[in-house]
Order: structure tokens, then C-alpha cells, then sequence
């Protein structure tokens, strides 16, 4: 089987990149008070044009196949986020998170996405290349993660409260939480306590005494962070479906989280307009998943002479997520 494997000047290219693409998305823009939606739209269109940059350099460097396979994971990937971005903005309205603190917040969350990517892109290609059977395992994985969010309710109304998310509750257990908000810091000491909290001994608005307390700040990261892992394990799985080359993965995941928190602010105004695109993600898993266990299949068991090439996963990943944006405007949810 052929292997596109690690070429050295594709590997400093895509680091290179990326150093320098971290540094515009998260440090440049660090001490940025709100992001505006004109300011989010035209660096979200930057970041997909810089991922279509490096989907051309694999193509004319390289081959289209491995093109084809890094843009279909990072379609993929890029649209899952979608889903991850709606509960960031439960989780931010459960918290009361507003504004530049949310910008804040997902700085050091897209931190976190780029190294827990990283982990579970390296096991999960390893357990793939170690038995051609744990093709049936990721399959089922992603057609699970189709279930779940099939079963998932369309209202409003049922919307999680994170506040008492299992990792909210465990930071409680091991830090005295103080339960407003203080500018937009995660920690404050017992000394910078506003002095109508602090007084005679005894501190109000906190769980409990302490020298050092977390913020609801911290709280709402907490719950960002555990939830992306979450998200991870539904992700990895479905690019891998896509292909089993970790450098096509990582750098297809990478692309797609790189200019996340400007992707944010878009959906942010856009969420009410794409109302059928998930439901064209949930079709797309179905598929990815019967993808995965018709090659594990192949490889396992006996070859069917049945195989689905890298150019039409490509177009049926554009095809399905183009029919998914193409309803919500011609069919729009009644009001």
C-alpha cells in the first residue's frame, strides 16, 4: 500500500506555517479587546484561503490524491467545529460570558485543541496501522457520534446549562471558587478580594475560604477545554476515516482549528441562517463510516473490488455540506 509518510520539505513547510499562523491567530491578536464581525468574516475567508494554499502545494508538489485526502479531512474537520462551536456559545451563556472575555477564553481553548489534537491524531493513526480491524472500531465510533447527534434536541429550551458541568463541579472540589466575575482574570488571591467580600474573615460570594479562588473565568475554560476533548474523540476517528496518513490528519485538524475563534464570531450571527447544516454533518458521518468499514473490509477480510477513491470522498464531502447550506437558505426555519 502506498504511504504519502513524512517527506522532510513538507514537514518544515507545514510547521513553518504553522508557527507563523499561531502567532497571527492567537498572539497578534492576544490583547485584541472584541473581535467585529466584519473583522471575524475577512479573517476566517484568510485562514480558508491559507488552507486551499497548502491543499494546492500537496497537489502540485506532490500528488492530487493526497491533495483530494487533506481537503476532504479538513471539510470534515471544519465542519464538526460548527457543531463544537454551538455549545461554546451554551457554555459562554451559561457562564455569562460576554464580549472580549470570550475572545479571551477561546485563546487559551484553541491552545488546548492544537496539543490534544496532536495526542490523539499520533494514537489513533498507530492503533489504525497496528490491526486492520480497528477500522471497524473507528467506524462504529463515527457512526455513534452520527446517532448522538441525531438524537440530539432542536430546541432552544433544552439547551445544557454548563455551570454544573462534571469539570465545573471537580475544579470546586479542588479550588474555592469565587462566584463573580472579576475583570478577566481565571484566578483571584484572597488579597485582591473587593473589601465588601472580604470582611471580618469571612468571604462572601465564594464556595469556601481560601488564599487563591477561581472565577467563573476559569470555570467557562474548564468546560471548553473538556468539551474539545470530547469533540476530539469524535473527530479524529472521522478524519482518519478519511485518510491514514498523520500528516495529512494533523495538518487537515490544524488548518480547520487554526481561526477558530474568528469562525466563532461569524457563526455567532450566522447559527439562526444555517439551520440544516447539521443535519448534512450527521449524513456526511453516516457515510464516513460505512466508508471506514467497507475498507477495513477490504483489508481484513477479502476485498470486495469495491473502493471509494480520494476524489469521490473529496466531492461527496463538498457535495453533502454544499446541499446542507443550500437548505437552510432555500428551506429557513419558520419563526
Amino acid at each position: 500500500m502506498e504511504h504519502f509518510g513524512f517527506p522532510l520539505e513538507a514537514i518544515l513547510i507545514f510547521i513553518g506555517v504553522t508557527v507563523v499562523s499561531v502567532y497571527l491567530d492567537l498572539f497578534a491578536h492576544k490583547k485584541s479587546v472584541e473581535i467585529l464581525l466584519s473583522d471575524a468574516t475577512r479573517w476566517t475567508v484568510f485562514w480558508i484561503v491559507l488552507a486551499l494554499a497548502f491543499y494546492a502545494y500537496l497537489w502540485i508538489r506532490f500528488d492530487k490524491k493526497w491533495a483530494d485526502l487533506y481537503l476532504a479531512g479538513y471539510a470534515l474537520e471544519k465542519s464538526l467545529s460548527v457543531d463544537n462551536l454551538m455549545v461554546f456559545m451554551a457554555i459562554f451563556a451559561s457562564f455569562g460570558i460576554k464580549g472580549a472575555l470570550q475572545h479571551r477564553i477561546l485563546y487559551y481553548g484553541i491552545i488546548g485543541a492544537l496539543i490534544f489534537r496532536a495526542i490523539f491524531v499520533v494514537i489513533g493513526t498507530e492503533l489504525f496501522y497496528a490491526s486492520p480491524w480497528v477500522g471497524f472500531l473507528f467506524a462504529a465510533f463515527v457512526i455513534w457520534s452520527a446517532v448522538k447527534m441525531l438524537q440530539k434536541p432542536d430546541h432552544a429550551e433544552n439547551i445544557e446549562d454548563y455551570s454544573d458541568h462534571w469539570s465545573v463541579r471537580l475544579t470546586g472540589k479542588l479550588l474555592p471558587v469565587y462566584t463573580k466575575l472579576h475583570l478577566n482574570r481565571f484566578f483571584i488571591r484572597h488579597s485582591q478580594l473587593p473589601d465588601n467580600d472580604a470582611q471580618n474573615g469571612q468571604v462572601s460570594n465564594a464556595t469556601r475560604k481560601g488564599a487563591l479562588y477561581a472565577t467563573p473565568a476559569f470555570l467557562c475554560l474548564m468546560a471548553i477545554e473538556t468539551s474539545d476533548i470530547a469533540f476530539a474523540f469524535d473527530s479524529v476517528p472521522a478524519v482518519i476515516a478519511i485518510t491514514q496518513e498523520p500528516l495529512l490528519v494533523y495538518a487537515a485538524m490544524i488548518f480547520a482549528i487554526l481561526g477558530l475563534r474568528s469562525l466563532y464570531f461569524v457563526l455567532a450571527a450566522l447559527t439562526k441562517y444555517l439551520v440544516h447544516l447539521e443535519k448534512a454533518v450527521i449524513g456526511l458521518l453516516f457515510f464516513i463510516g460505512a466508508k471506514m468499514a467497507l475498507q477495513s473490509w477490504n483489508h481484513a477480510v477479502s476485498d470486495t473490488g469495491f473502493h471509494i477513491s480520494s476524489g469521490w470522498s473529496l466531492a461527496i464531502v463538498f457535495g453533502m455540506l454544499a446541499a446542507g447550506v443550500a437548505a437552510s437558505f432555500l428551506f429557513p426555519k419558520k419563526e
